[in-house]
């Protein structure tokens, strides 16, 4: 079902092409070689820099908590580029973790939020969409009733892409997902203020980013630029280990967001909570934890009141270990099922376009060749 690769990798490619690629294989394979060898002859003296900087820990030294229940969060959305018109397709799914034997499921199946609409053709169609996807995906994180929240990427994220949809929403004014974003941005603020700020002692959110280019650690004790916190501690933790809570980078530009779209009647909310964001991500704190040797390091990213608070922090550790039990998963297992589940909406939608297209047919009264034409499909964009 999710096999996702193609039986005849280069059926399609001139072979003079594929020699050349092979060709160059040889020495990509050697860069890639020698960059390991440099840090493996590295490896013990930046692992004494972190244990002489006191950034080392060990998943022993928290105190012992029941294994929390979890859920984990991610979106997808699709626009597929048509003769006529766009479609436009944007979901966020939230599935349940493994749960404790102890505890009873919250959820019998996934919990989701989708957007589809036909829209006229833009250049801002995903920029827009992308954010519609980010919002819902934190209405879900806000609203699961689990002990601990997995946001995919970072909790920087909606910051910057919410800001990327505001700048090009005036422009975008005759698409019906911009009036889809600008109705419940506020709502989404707020949302994101309460996943930044964490308050409850009963919850906590954690983002856990695929890929990050982050040094926070790195800079601190002069590794080499060449390599980010993530690839380096993957080498250097052992299994159990995980570094003490660090700040998150801050970036070269004070945060922003654009909210001069907002309506009148939400610019206030709206603002309260932009001014809120932007004080909160001033508390979040980093860490990596690498819980078993199948594992890279995973970057975790959370409120300062999580990570300065030994149970909350044990319950993230704790939760993040239970949900990383099989080798076949390189991240928490909630968060790999809802990637699993949302990655098949751009699949999909070819095949909402075909039923869509047969339904026409079936009531069309006009020439039928036009209506094939109209809705045919030349372009796919999709993205998480």
């Amino acid at each position: 079902m999710f096999d996702e690769t193609p039986e005849l990798p280069f059926a399609e490619l001139p072979a003079a092409l594929v020699e050349e690629v092979l060709e160059r294989t040889s020495d990509v394979g050697q860069k890639i070689l020698d960059s390991l060898n440099r840090i493996d002859s590295q490896r013990a003296d930046w692992r004494a820099k972190l244990e002489s900087s006191n950034l080392l820990c060990h998943e022993s030294d928290l105190e012992y908590v029941p294994i929390p229940t979890a859920c984990g969060i991610d979106g997808s959305y699709a626009v597929e580029r048509m003769l006529a018109t766009d479609l436009v397709a944007a979901a966020a799914v939230a599935v349940e973790g493994l749960t404790p034997p102890s505890e009873k499921r919250h959820w019998p199946d996934p919990h989701h939020q989708v957007v589809i609409e036909v829209e006229p053709h833009n250049a801002d169609t995903s920029t827009i969409v992308r954010a519609l996807m980010i919002g819902m995906e934190l209405s879900l994180a806000v609203h699961a009733p689990h002990e601990v929240v997995f946001l995919d990427g970072s909790l920087t994220t909606p910051i910057i892409y919410f800001n990327q949809a505001l700048n090009k929403a005036n422009e975008a004014r005759g698409l019906k997902i911009t009036n889809h974003l600008l109705e419940q941005i506020s709502n989404f603020l707020t949302h994101y203020q309460t996943v930044l700020a964490s308050k409850r002692s009963d919850r906590c959110w954690v983002a856990v980013p695929k890929y990050t280019t982050r040094r926070e650690i790195g800079k601190q004790l002069g590794w080499p630029e060449s390599h980010d916190d993530r690839g380096l501690l993957s080498n250097i933790l052992s299994p159990g280990e995980f570094t003490q809570p660090y700040p998150l980078q801050s970036p070269n530009q004070p945060w922003h967001i654009n909210l001069a779209p907002v309506s009148d009647d939400d610019q206030s909310e709206a603002e309260r909570a932009k001014d809120h964001i932007v004080r909160l991500l001033e508390e979040i704190y980093i860490i990596y934890y690498r819980p078993f040797p199948w594992l890279p390091a995973l970057r975790l990213e959370m409120n300062r009141g999580v990570v300065q608070t030994p149970a909350r922090l044990a319950s993230v550790i704790h939760a993040v270990k239970h949900q990383c039990g099989t080798a076949a998963m390189m991240e928490p297992y909630p968060l790999y099922m809802a990637d699993r589940m949302v990655k098949n909406l751009s699949g999909a939608i070819p095949t909402f376009r075909q039923v869509t297209s047969q339904r026409i047919a079936e009531i069309y009264q006009g020439d039928i060749n036009s209506v094939f034409l109209s809705i045919h499909g030349y372009r796919s964009e999709s993205g998480r």
